[in-house]
């Protein structure tokens, strides 16, 4: 997924404020819970949902406005009623920020923590391998390329 940093975007110092590179961590992790089969809709079907319970962020570089981003994301740890994803975003090869965010799986109608259904898990980690697979034939693709 990719970001391009508007006006908008910039804090007093010139460069993307360190609140809009969490946006950006949650869009790519909704994005990738979406190609994974689970959105919102889903979530709201199966009567629970991923909140956040810890961000951690290391901010490695600055990014200006007009800059593009792409961002990367993958579930690194699992445990019952929550999990670690990590995100990269990164400027072409430099990586600008890593995050990594532990995420509670929640019922909606108690607000408290259950365990993460073995089909979710498992579908994450389907899409986690054909997003793999697409990007290694893709990189490959233009190695091939002239």
């Amino acid at each position: 997924m990719s970001f391009t940093a508007d006006a908008t975007h910039i804090d007093e110092l010139g460069h993307v404020s360190n609140l809009v590179y969490i946006r950006w961590i949650l869009e790519v992790a909704t994005a990738h819970s979406c190609a994974a089969g689970w959105d919102p809709a889903r979530y709201r079907e199966q009567g629970s949902v991923f909140v956040v319970r810890r961000h951690e962020v290391d901010y490695v570089a600055q990014v200006r406005e007009g800059e593009t981003l792409v961002g990367e994301t993958w579930v690194e740890a699992w445990r019952p009623a929550s999990c670690v994803r990590r995100t990269e975003l990164r400027r072409g090869e430099q990586v600008v920020a890593r995050g990594a965010t532990t995420w509670a799986f929640i019922s909606m109608a108690s607000g408290r923590p259950q365990r993460i259904p073995d089909e979710l898990r498992a579908q994450f980690m389907d899409a986690d391998t054909a997003i793999a697979a697409g990007a290694a034939v893709a990189a490959g693709a233009a190695d091939a390329a002239p």
